[in-house]
C-alpha cells in the first residue's frame, strides 16, 4: 500500500531577512555572531564529505513517519528508501540530508542514522555517504559506521526528517557563533529566532553545521510533526542524536543553511 504524501507550501523569506533574523536571535544566546549571505562551500570536501556539493535547487523538507511507529514498541514494518522519498517529493536524484534510523533489516538492532544520500535518478545511481551510530553490546559503548559503504542500503525505519534539495552550488546562509551564554542549544535557538519573527508563518530551514571547538552531547537509541531534528557525525568516531554543547565557554559552531520550498508529510501517525 502506497504511503499517503501530502504537501503544504511554506514561507519563504529572503536571505537577507533570514540573516537579520538569525543574528538579531542568536546574539541573545552567544558571546559573538556573524550572519551572512555566502556562496556554499563545497560539501564534497573535507570536513562535510557529503554525497552532493551543495544545499541549493528546490529546497524541500520531508517528514516521515513518525515517533509513534517507534513506542511504545517498533513497527516493524515501516520500512522505508531514500531513492523512494525523493520520488515522493517531486525531485528524483535529489540530495537527502537529515536524521532518521536505521533499517532493521539490514543493522539488526535500532539505531541512529544520519542520512546523506545523492539519490538515483536522471540516469545516475545513487551515492550513500550516510552514517550510522549503534550501541555496542559487548562493551556499553557506541559504534560509528559507514552506513552506506556497510550494509549497502539507502533503507531507514520508522521516522526521518530530512532536508531535500538538488544538491547545486548556490547562495547559502552562513552562521558562525561562538560562547554560548543561554540556555539554548545552537538549533533551538534560531528556531526560537524564527517562530518569534514570523508567527503563524510556516517556516522551515535546513542545512548542516560543525562544531569547530568544544564538545556536545548527543545519545545513540538502545531500544506527529518534530520541529526540531540533529543528528551528526564526526571523523573521529562519534556520532548521534545532538542535544546540546556541553562546553559552553569555548564552543563554536560554523553552519549553511537554506530555507525551504515546501514541506512534505509522508505517512503521518494516525495517533500522536
Amino acid at each position: 500500500m502506497a504511503a499517503i504524501v501530502e504537501k503544504s507550501a511554506l514561507y519563504v523569506p529572503t536571505l537577507k531577512e533570514l540573516c537579520e533574523v538569525l543574528q538579531d536571535g542568536l546574539k541573545k544566546n552567544f558571546a559573538e555572531v556573524q550572519v551572512s549571505v555566502v556562496d556554499c562551500p563545497d560539501l564534497t570536501q573535507e570536513p562535510f564529505t557529503f554525497a552532493a556539493a551543495g544545499l541549493c535547487g528546490k529546497p524541500r523538507i520531508a517528514d516521515v513517519g513518525g515517533v509513534p511507529y517507534l513506542l511504545p514498541l517498533p513497527q516493524m514494518d515501516k520500512i522505508y528508501n531514500l531513492n523512494t522519498v525523493a520520488e515522493q517529493v517531486e525531485l528524483p536524484g535529489a540530495f537527502l540530508l537529515g536524521a532518521s534510523t536505521v533499517s532493521f533489516k539490514a543493522v539488526g538492532v535500532n539505531a541512529e542514522l544520519m542520512p546523506n544520500v545523492f539519490a538515483k535518478g536522471n540516469g545516475k545511481p545513487e551515492v550513500n555517504h550516510s552514517y550510522s551510530a549503534r550501541i555496542d553490546p559487548a562493551t556499553g559503548g557506541f559504534i560509528l559506521e559507514k552506513y552506506g559503504e556497510k550494509y549497502k542500503t539507502c533503507d531507514f525505519a520508522l521516522l526521518a526528517n530530512l532536508y531535500i534539495s538538488e544538491g547545486k552550488p548556490g547562495k547559502v546562509v552562513e552562521v558562525r557563533s561562538c560562547r554560548r551564554t543561554g540556555q539554548s542549544n545552537f538549533v533551538s535557538c534560531m528556531r526560537e529566532a524564527l517562530a518569534k519573527q514570523f508567527g503563524d508563518k510556516p517556516v522551515a530551514m535546513g542545512g548542516t553545521f560543525l562544531i569547530q571547538k568544544g564538545k556536545a552531547k548527543i545519545h545513540v537509541m538502545g531500544f506527529d510533526l518534530r520541529v526540531e531534528h540533529t543528528h551528526c557525525f564526526s571523523h573521529h568516531g562519534e556520532g548521534g542524536h545532538y542535544h546540546s554543547d556541553t562546553t559552553p565557554e569555548t564552543v563554536e559552531y560554523l553552519g549553511y543553511f537554506l530555507p525551504a520550498d515546501f514541506l512534505y508529510r509522508i505517512d503521518r501517525p494516525k495517533k500522536t
